[in-house]
């Protein structure tokens, strides 16, 4: 996936810092360890000929040897090389409108579309062949490293209070799938009804998913395992003080809150 920004050849230098640092930012706001990851800029024997500065996006992937890293995105200053490409002739910058140079036959005398690209600025009235900034990521490979950076193996009580491993996806809740499952802790006294009527009003406005099958602690392991950042349980209590059990699936604290506030009480802790 790539982005191409247009900007002024004067502020080109600024905004590539930009970019560079804004697409960083964007892995590590959604949960890649700041130690598996890394902003590496290219020395100067590695850039492109058209290039005047590229940085690449890299996560040390688990299957990796040590210290390696794989690239997830590079950001590249393009300057005008892609539009200078497109009219493919000889640009004299003192020229208003710029011109390219035509052969003995009046066409274009390098292959490309031979138009003027070059931007009039409405304030100012200069004009300039803008240059470009080029964010490209890889869907697939930022894809892989959250799903690497998700799974861990760790230990949890069990419904008898009794530690046992647990395989748990710790997304970022933004990234999670589901955000959230609403449980009856058994199924009867009113208790999977009001659980319905939870997750009705939460699928409306999040990915949410009913359960009523098995221990709830075996429920839990199963949304752990999906990587769902919260649970929602309706027990006794909730029948006489309208109120329901929340688990985070990361520290598993849990605590009360009231039915009609759950779902806003959710839609803020995964950040929508």
């Amino acid at each position: 996936m790539e982005v191409e920004f247009f900007c002024h050849p004067d502020t080109s230098r600024q905004w590539y810092e930009y970019w560079r640092d804004r697409r960083m930012q964007w892995y590590t706001d959604l949960g890649l360890a700041s130690d598996r990851l890394q902003l590496r800029d290219h020395a100067d024997d590695e850039l492109s000929h058209y290039s005047t500065g590229t940085a690449d996006v890299e996560y040390a992937f688990p299957f990796l040897p040590e210290g390696q890293f794989g690239e997830l995105e590079g950001v590249a200053h393009r300057g005008d090389f892609d539009l200078r490409s497109h009219m493919e002739g000889k640009l004299d910058p003192s020229t208003a409108p710029l011109t390219v140079e035509l052969g003995e036959d009046g066409k274009p005398k390098y292959r490309g579309s031979g138009k003027d690209l070059t931007y009039r600025d409405d304030q100012t009235g200069a004009r300039y062949l803008p240059h470009v900034i080029e964010p490209s990521s890889g869907a697939d490979r930022a894809t892989l490293a959250f799903l690497c950076e998700a799974y861990r193996e760790d230990t949890a009580p069990d419904d008898k209070g009794k530690l046992q491993t647990r395989t748990v996806m710790k997304f970022h809740p933004r990234l999670a799938p589901i955000k959230a499952a609403i449980f009856p802790l058994v199924k009867k006294d009113g208790m999977p009804e009001v659980a319905r009527e939870i997750h009705r009003a939460m699928k409306g406005r999040l990915p949410a998913f009913y359960d009523e099958k098995g221990a709830v602690g075996r429920r839990y392991r199963r949304q752990d395992e999906a990587g769902t950042p919260f649970c929602v349980t309706v027990d006794g209590q909730t029948l006489t003080d309208q109120t329901v059990t929340v688990r985070d699936r990361n520290s598993l604290e849990q605590w009360r809150v009231k039915i009609d506030d759950v779902v806003e009480e959710i839609e803020k802790k995964v950040g929508h």
